[in-house]
């Protein structure tokens, strides 16, 4: 199905979902609550579009982990301290560790990924805001159909090219369901309760579950200085996590 394809079904099934439950009340939003939504609603597919882009490049592994940058950056620039400084420096570490720049570099791969990980920096903090504006789910169900209509023209058009079979619908509904709709919903309801930065930090296992899947179910390979580069990335988020109990006077 392409990127393109699998972006799309994910934008038509969230939507499916989504809308029918919650049936948001368009015309009771206000400008204030309009603009993050119409900005999130891009979002979602420039997320989602860049980074299955970059995993057909780069694999998963790597896509993922160059993705994770986004909210790295907002737990990084949230709290702008020296300490932070230094965790920024490790991840950029990581970030060469990965890329490596040499003849074989896919810097289109590298590129879509870093793409991607502006998009899911700049969704975590529209989903900050869109949670605090618009009660309950409203507006991740009202951006989540504006992205389905946007993707509409281009999924028709690649639907009736390239006919995907039964089987690989079924998965790309899978995906729709697991992938976008469950993740949103959940994503705007932590928001509500923790901090940007917090919840950036948290998800510093992604990464590790994505290079793990790559090897174990896609059968993609990654050398010492991939893994490198995913240790310390990863390794930025936990120092930071680390500083913020201090600071707060908690327990790492």
């Amino acid at each position: 199905m392409g990127p393109i394809g699998v972006v799309a079904v994910r934008q038509y099934i969230a939507a499916a979902v989504l809308l029918p439950l919650v049936r948001p009340r368009l015309r009771a939003l206000t400008r204030r609550q309009w603009w993050p939504v119409l900005l999130l609603a891009l979002v979602f597919g420039t997320m989602n579009l860049g980074l299955y882009a970059a995993i057909e490049r780069i694999g998963l592994g790597l896509a993922v982990t160059l993705e994770f940058l986004g909210p790295l950056s907002v737990a990084l620039l949230s709290a702008r301290t020296a300490f932070n400084a230094c965790c920024a420096v490790v991840a950029g570490a990581g970030v060469v560790a990965i890329a490596r720049p040499e003849a074989s570099t896919d810097y289109a791969g590298i590129g879509l990924a870093l793409a991607a990980a502006a998009s899911w920096a700049a969704y975590i903090v529209l989903n900050k805001t869109v949670g605090a504006r618009i009660p309950g789910i409203e507006g991740t169900a009202t951006a989540t159909g504006i992205s389905a209509m946007l993707f509409l023209p281009v999924g028709a058009f690649l639907f009736l090219v390239r006919p995907p079979d039964g089987f690989t619908v079924l998965c790309a509904i899978g995906a729709g369901v697991l992938a976008s709709a469950v993740p949103y919903v959940a994503d705007l309801t932590a928001l509500r309760r923790v901090p940007a930065n917090v919840f950036g930090i948290l998800m510093s296992i992604n990464p590790v579950f994505a290079a793990l899947i790559g090897v174990l179910a896609l059968q993609e390979s990654l050398g010492a200085a991939e893994w490198t580069g995913i240790a310390l990335i990863v390794t930025a988020n936990v120092l930071a996590l680390v500083l913020r109990d201090r600071a707060e006077g908690g327990k790492p």
